[in-house]
């Protein structure tokens, strides 16, 4: 820390209790009186520094032989009040970045004008302080915290605006072309030019280069109040946002116990403000830190991580900030929803209802503000999926992001047996039907909400499942769900259904490919007839072989098929038996509506049964048999497909 002597003279103050005394010989002719101390001292010196002394010792001298001075209000208090005594009698003392804002303040006050002495306080500290402390940016930064204390006589002085001025410039230049912050944070002393110097000579050498984020740390030393003017400064300087952001993450980071979840409130010290030195931050600071955050923070995507959004969130909802203020970060995070991860969203319920475990409220509100951004900037068309991969426009990358996160997200909130049918469906049917390439994850997150809230009646169950599309269940999850006895009968049917034309789509197109071998063999045949003697018999005998394995896989595929075919004529025919005993009067038949629900074509044959009412001892009938077609289709798979894996 840069320094500045003055005076000259031996120290001849003494301190006994709560007074100080100058030995100089002469008995002492004035008292002055600062907070709790006692100065015992002589007129003359003070008569010739300082105005305010000359006037109050003139009227306190009228009255008593041994006048008595009170000063109540100069800055810094008794401590300040010794350096400008000793300044007055000409003793040794050092001006440094810590006292020199003290000291200017108390000149201003006692009027310590060159018109009482040559060279006087007033004229000495401003000079320190203009030529040294603000071209140095430890120095600007220890001078700007002193302000502090004393802020409304520094800010009569405009010290703090001064402060501010310099360290802004010096963050927004490139450290590197002078040399600092290198020399003032540990660094070795350098030369002008920026060579490194040892015992005062260039060595040539440079210094490290210094990233952008150098005067985070020393800016976060400061108390709040005064971080925001210097953020505002380096604002209208031009200094990049990002960079700002950065900043302002550090600050927070630094002051905000429960910011970080695997941070203890130990490694958190607080300075929101000049009273809090050392001690943990209140909830009132904490909460207005986190207000000036958000004011701070430009409306911007990508600034700042959705995790510390996240993190201020949290912090917000525990210290029960302003509806205002919630909702402004809920839109921060909806501009960025598709970078934030499953453990983000996992946020306790903090309300005194404790109705869910997490609180899945917040999440629909984030998902709103994302859809209604999306849809503002443009948002994505439909486009087609292939082997569960979309194709099409890229802009569906971050939509498509946040349907998986909001599928996993429902897959853990599911287990809470207090989370209502209603919430969880609206929450799963916010997301955009084309946002889904495969419906396997919503379907996992329905497989366990129903295994997690076993009393929901059939017709809720039903209305539950249609949040999915069977048609975009991938064969595995088919075959699941196949096996599921959670679902409804309904669905499972639906499953078959699909199924069945996924497997039938195969084959086809293992036609096809047959087809094309069948070809190619031909070709091969006259080939090999044309030519005598010729090589590359080794690779044709190979290709037999592999068409013969084909061959073989496309026979079993064909069986397949078959199976699949008979269990589902079985199933017809129970549910047109069923369907006569009816009477058939007036609707049509199960496998009508599945014709003409899913768009497909089926045989007449199959639709001519219809349903009327019936008891209710022939409706538990025909669920029995239904029941009995689909276990003996369930015994026929060939797969053994683990009923967790989906669970």
């Amino acid at each position: 820390m840069a320094c500045m002597k003055l005076g000259s003279k031996t120290d001849a103050f003494q301190r006994q209790g709560q007074a100080w005394f100058c030995t100089t010989g002469l008995p002492s002719d004035v008292v002055v009186e600062v907070e709790e101390m006692s100065f015992h001292l002589h007129k003359f010196p003070l008569l010739s520094r300082s105005g305010v002394l000359e006037k109050l010792i003139a009227e306190a001298s009228e009255d008593e032989e041994k006048c008595a001075v009170n000063l109540p209000d100069i800055a810094g208090g008794a401590k300040t009040f010794e350096l400008v005594a000793k300044f007055c009698y000409g003793v040794k003392l050092e001006l440094t970045a810590s006292n020199v804002v003290l000291l200017r303040c108390a000149a201003e006050h006692l009027e310590m004008t060159e018109e009482y002495g040559e060279g006087n306080l007033i004229l000495q500290t401003e000079t320190f302080l203009n030529q040294v402390v603000l071209k140095n940016w430890k120095d600007s930064l220890k001078a700007l915290q002193t302000c502090e204390g004393i802020l409304p006589h520094a800010e009569e002085l405009n010290i703090p605006k001064r402060c501010i001025e310099s360290l802004s410039v010096k963050a927004s230049t490139d450290p590197n072309l002078f040399g600092w912050p290198v020399i003032e944070r540990g660094g070795p002393m350098q030369s002008p030019g920026g060579s490194v110097l040892w015992n005062g000579i260039s060595t040539g050498a440079r210094p490290q280069h210094s990233s952008a984020d150098w005067w985070y740390e020393d800016a976060s030393t400061l108390s709040l109040p005064l971080y925001k003017r210097l953020i505002a400064v380096m604002e209208s300087r031009g200094i990049r946002q990002e960079i700002i952001a950065g900043s302002l993450t550090y600050y927070a980071k630094k002051y905000l116990p429960g910011l970080n979840r695997r941070q203890g409130s130990s490694e958190s010290s607080s300075r929101l403000t000049s009273s809090a030195l050392g001690t943990p931050p209140s909830e009132e600071d904490q909460k207005a830190l986190l207000e000036e955050i958000d004011r701070l923070l430009p409306m911007q995507k990508g600034l700042v991580t959705t995790k510390f959004l996240f993190g201020l969130l949290r912090t917000a909802m525990i210290l029960k900030g302003s509806p205002t203020f919630i909702d402004n970060l809920e839109k921060r995070i909806g501009m960025q929803f598709d970078q934030a991860t499953l453990e983000d969203l996992l946020m306790p319920n903090f309300s005194y209802s404790m109705e869910t475990l997490y609180n899945v409220d917040c999440v629909q509100r984030i998902l709103e503000h994302f859809l209604a951004m999306d849809q503002a900037t443009g948002g994505a068309s439909p486009c087609s999926v292939d082997d569960g991969h979309i194709i099409g426009s890229p802009s569906l990358t971050p939509i498509t992001m946040v349907a998986k996160l909001i599928d996993g997200y429902l897959a853990e909130v599911a287990p809470d047996v207090n989370l209502k049918l209603p919430k969880f469906q609206a929450l799963a049917a916010s997301v955009p039907e084309y946002a889904r390439a495969l419906d396997d994850g919503l379907y996992r997150a329905i497989d366990i909400y129903l295994k997690s809230h076993p009393w929901l009646a059939e017709p809720e169950r039903e209305q539950l499942c249609r949040l999915m599309d069977c048609q975009k269940l991938s064969l595995e999850a088919c075959t699941h769900a196949a096996q599921n006895e959670r679902l409804p009968l309904r669905i499972i049917v639906q499953v078959l259904f699909f199924e069945q034309l996924q497997l039938r789509t195969s084959i086809a197109g293992c036609f096809l490919v047959s087809d094309n071998l069948d070809g190619s063999r031909q070709l091969r045949s006259g080939f090999m007839g044309s030519t005598e003697g010729g090589g590359g018999g080794g690779g044709w005998t190979n290709a037999v072989r592999e068409n013969q394995v084909l061959k073989v896989g496309m026979d079993n595929m064909r069986m397949r098929v078959s199976e699949l075919e008979k269990e589902c004529s079985d199933m017809r025919q129970e549910i047109e038996k069923l369907g006569q005993g009816n009477g058939g009067k007036g609707s049509t038949s199960t496998w009508g509506n599945v014709s003409k629900k899913f768009g497909f074509k089926i045989k007449s044959q199959m639709c001519s049964a219809e349903e009327g009412s019936v008891s209710s001892q022939r409706r538990d009938d025909r669920k029995g048999k239904i029941e009995n077609v689909l276990k003996d289709r369930r015994g026929h798979h060939k797969k053994n497909f683990s009923q967790d894996s989906f669970e």
